[in-house]
């Protein structure tokens, strides 16, 4: 009867965010090379990161706990992305992302902040503001893509932005 509360409960925390079960088999984590540092003040070259971290990724399937061109959840790709692209640690999951950084609100956005979506009661998502009310992430359905805020679905859902 234990061992059905455990399995229960477990899964209904794999419902919390969109990566609340990450791939943590050794090393998954450290096989993200970190990049070069770059400024988040710099917004030309945080762009320019982003739209080549897109192009390269462009199409990739979701996978719940993926952090590979196999398959990558949006926190995964979140992660992956500052990591190698901006050569930033941020957390990997979105519960913890959600802290990352300070707030700031919708309308002063720039290349390079956190988007956050609430989805259903107790999912999450999270994406990556590009600029001209873009955002990149790694979508459910189509896999890593680029969205407009303003897209019927996402305006429903926004949540709050950070700002690493």
């Amino acid at each position: 009867m234990m061992n059905k509360i455990l399995l229960l409960l477990l899964a209904s925390l794999s419902l919390l965010s969109c990566s609340s079960s990450p791939d943590t088999r050794p090393g998954t984590l450290a096989d993200i090379p970190i990049g070069k540092k770059v400024d988040l003040n710099n917004s030309s070259t945080v762009k320019n990161k982003l739209y080549s971290q897109y192009k390269s990724w462009k199409g990739v399937k979701y996978k719940m706990g993926g952090l590979s061109k196999s398959g990558v959840d949006c926190s995964g790709f979140v992660y992956a992305t500052f990591r190698s692209k901006l050569g930033i640690n941020i957390p990997r999951s979105t519960e913890l992302q959600i802290s990352t950084g300070k707030p700031i609100d919708k309308n002063k956005l720039k290349a390079g902040d956190l988007v956050f979506f609430k989805t259903k009661a107790k999912v999450r998502h999270v994406g990556i503001y590009l600029e001209n009310n873009n955002f990149l992430h790694a979508s459910t359905s189509k896999g890593v893509m680029i969205s407009k805020l303003d897209n019927v679905y996402w305006k429903s859902k926004y949540w709050k932005s950070r700002r690493p």
